[in-house]
């Protein structure tokens, strides 16, 4: 009976000691730092829009034996004496009459048959509208026959203009 009642006591601290670890709650590890945030990178910032260029237009081109005081031919033609002098008048503006524009404006003279009787250039720094003269003359007075003027802005030409000395 005493082996008996060993036995049981024995089964039960057994049972009681594999009733206490199985009921054993399992212990979490303890976490001393917080993970680093996960944020996506900054999108770049729109590159700012460039400003508009302000550009030159040539807009007018007469031709006369005057010019007034405004720089404007005071009779336009297009038929000269062999004795005149011949001006062009060249209009010009700029899309920013604020800004000046840097530029070279030019008129380049040719005689019927393709020759060149007279080639001028002018640095300009255009600001809004304004006038620019160009001038041939000839003292012992032009050859008859047709001419053509061309205006050309940074070397491209612009407008033409056919005339007659008669």
């Amino acid at each position: 009976m005493i082996r008996n009642h060993l036995h049981t006591a024995v089964a039960t601290a057994l049972l009681a000691s594999v009733a206490l670890v199985g009921c054993k709650k399992k212990e979490e590890p303890v976490v001393t730092s917080t993970p680093p945030a996960t944020t996506e990178p900054a999108a770049p910032a729109p590159a700012p829009t460039p400003a508009p260029v302000a550009t030159v237009t040539v807009t007018t081109v007469d031709l006369g034996p005057t010019v007034g005081a405004d720089k404007k031919v005071a009779s336009p033609t297009a038929t000269f004496k062999p004795s005149d002098t011949i001006n062009a008048s060249v209009g010009t503006t700029t899309s920013d009459p604020a800004a000046a524009v840097p530029a070279k404006l030019g008129a380049k003279w040719t005689f019927q048959d393709g020759q060149t009787v007279k080639e001028d250039t002018a640095d300009v720094n255009f600001a809004g509208p304004g006038q620019t003269v160009f001038t041939i003359s000839k003292p012992g007075g032009f050859p008859t026959g047709k001419y053509k003027l061309e205006v050309l802005l940074d070397g491209a030409v612009v407008q033409t203009r056919d005339f007659e000395v008669k």
